[in-house]
C-alpha cells in the first residue's frame, strides 16, 4: 500500500480527483485528496491574505496530522509551486516522490504569474476559464464545482531551502512533450528544476478530469517503484 496525497492546480479542489482517487483505492492505496483553502468545500475560507503559503500549510498539515510517511506527493499545474516548497522542502524524509502533472517546480523567487507571463495585473480573485473550451470530458461537472483562484496565490514567490532536491521527481507531461520540457530545461530559467524521469499523457491540461483512468495507471507506477 502507498500513501498518496494529491494536490490540484488552479479553480479546483480535491474533488477533480475523485476519480483518479477510485482507481488508486481500488488497488488498495492510501489516498488523500486535498482541497487547499479557498477551493472546493473550503471555498468560504478564501479572502485576500490566502497565499501560497497557506497552501503549502495545507499541506504540510495533511502529511503531519494524518500521519503520513513515504508519500507520493502529486501536485498538478499551480499545485507544482506548493508541494515544492511544502513537505517536499520542509521534511523530506516523508516524501518518497515527487509527481508534477503537466507542471513543474519553479525557481527560487519565482510566482505562478511571472511563469506565466502575464502583464495584465491581478486581481483579488481570478476566475475560472470556459471549461467547454478546454476539456474532452467532464467540462459540465467542473463548470458547477470550479470555483475563482485568490489572486494572492499567483503573487506570492516560492522560497526553498533546497532540501527538496533530494527527493525523486517523475514528471507527467500532457499539454507539452518531454522533448519540449526537456529543451526548454536547458535555456529557459522557468524549467531548470524540470530534470529526471518523465511520462508522457498526451491530452489536455487536466488529465485527472478527462483521462482518468490513464493518469491513475501512472501514479500506480511510482507507488511500486
Amino acid at each position: 500500500m502507498t500513501s498518496y496525497v494529491l494536490i490540484p492546480g488552479f479553480w479546483l479542489g480535491g474533488w477533480a480527483w475523485r476519480d483518479v482517487a477510485a482507481e488508486l483505492r481500488e488497488q488498495g492505496h492510501d489516498v488523500h485528496t486535498v482541497s487547499l483553502t479557498g477551493m472546493g468545500e473550503r471555498a468560504h475560507l478564501a479572502g485576500p491574505g490566502v497565499d501560497l503559503n497557506t497552501h503549502v500549510t495545507d499541506v504540510v498539515n495533511v502529511v503531519h496530522y494524518r500521519e503520513l510517511d513515504d508519500v507520493v506527493l502529486v501536485g498538478h499545474s499551480y499545485a507544482g509551486a506548493v508541494v515544492t516548497p511544502s513537505v517536499a522542502d520542509r521534511v523530506p524524509e516523508k516524501i518518497a516522490r515527487l509527481v508534477f502533472v503537466d507542471t513543474g517546480p519553479l525557481p527560487d523567487g519565482m510566482s505562478q504569474s511571472d511563469f506565466g507571463g502575464s502583464s495584465e495585473p491581478l486581481g483579488e480573485h481570478i476566475p475560472p476559464p470556459r471549461w467547454d473550451d478546454l476539456l474532452a470530458s467532464g467540462a459540465q461537472r467542473t463548470t458547477r464545482l470550479s470555483v475563482a483562484q485568490p489572486g494572492a496565490t499567483a503573487t506570492s514567490v516560492v522560497h526553498y531551502t533546497g532540501a527538496w532536491e533530494s527527493v525523486p521527481r517523475v514528471f507527467v507531461m500532457s499539454s507539452v512533450t518531454e522533448a519540449d520540457v526537456r529543451e526548454s530545461s536547458t535555456t529557459v530559467p522557468a524549467y531548470r528544476h524540470m530534470t529526471g524521469e518523465f511520462r508522457e499523457l498526451p491530452g489536455s491540461h487536466w488529465p485527472m478530469i478527462d483521462q482518468p483512468a490513464a493518469l491513475a495507471a501512472i501514479l500506480a507506477e511510482m507507488g511500486r517503484c
